[in-house]
């Protein structure tokens, strides 16, 4: 951070934010409203039919919202890596997301056809789910009772600043969390998606990615970046969940 902002100026500290907000705003926008519809039908239906399950309903819910957003995301996903693998490095400039979406459909529809070129812009799907799942299945099943505890803690008296403070607090910590657990399986997810070969990116399963991360560079190739990356997702997911709660109660409230 230090040397970017030394050597090209501190505003670029956010270059790439168009690409960012592309991605978060719709996957935000299905993940969060999902999570709290698919939570409220499965503790109805535990209430109704299965009491043991109710536990659980952070977790299924969690699971289930991500995967439908990483689904319908994953285009949108794949274009934010290879931008940011594809990076000027003279001028610092990162290609558009139309460019990159529309060279990546291009490159493998003139060597496979065209379906092939579609079924390219969910390369690393199955990376992304297998990372982003287990996240939000961690995420959901440590947020829930640490954001209980902290309001609880905070007293009874409900107002705009303990809901902010106790959803932050709980994101934090379980945004932390999940992000050290699921590493590897970020760096195996960014080895997808950066691939250029349409072959290997098209056969390579993620089985055999883990196992060449595995293979270049051990344990510590699996945990590459994990500092940045609980740096990141700790308070990013604190203050995406702490804002959204405050929407619902102030909405809620009038």
């Amino acid at each position: 951070m230090r040397r970017v902002a030394h050597e090209e100026g501190f505003i670029r500290l956010w270059r790439g934010l168009n690409a960012s907000l592309a991605i978060s705003v719709p996957t935000v926008g299905i993940y969060l409203p999902c999570y709290d519809a698919l939570r409220e039908a499965i503790c109805r239906y535990s209430d109704e039919n299965f009491l043991n399950m109710k536990p659980y309903a952070p977790l299924l819910a969690g699971s289930l919202a991500r995967s439908l957003a990483v689904i319908v995301c994953s285009p949108l996903e794949l274009a934010k890596t290879r931008m940011q693998a594809q990076v000027d490095r003279k001028s610092g400039k990162l290609p558009g997301i139309v460019s990159v979406l529309r060279s990546v459909k291009e490159t493998h529809r003139g060597s496979a056809g065209r379906l092939q070129g579609m079924r390219v812009m969910w390369t690393g799907v199955g990376a992304q789910l297998a990372r982003d799942v287990p996240f939000s299945a961690i995420c959901w099943s440590v947020l829930e009772p640490a954001r209980d505890f902290l309001l609880e803690a905070a007293g009874s008296d409900p107002h705009i600043g303990r809901v902010l403070g106790a959803n932050f607090g709980a994101g934090m910590i379980a945004g932390g969390i999940a992000a050290a657990a699921t590493c590897p399986l970020d760096v195996v997810k960014t080895w997808r998606q950066i691939e250029k070969d349409p072959a290997k990116s098209m056969s390579t399963t993620l089985r055999r990615t883990l196992s060449e991360v595995w293979q270049k560079g051990g344990l510590r190739g699996l945990y590459t970046g994990v500092g940045p990356r609980v740096s990141r997702a700790a308070p990013s997911t604190g203050i995406v969940i702490s804002l959204y709660e405050v929407v619902k109660y102030v909405l809620h409230r009038t």
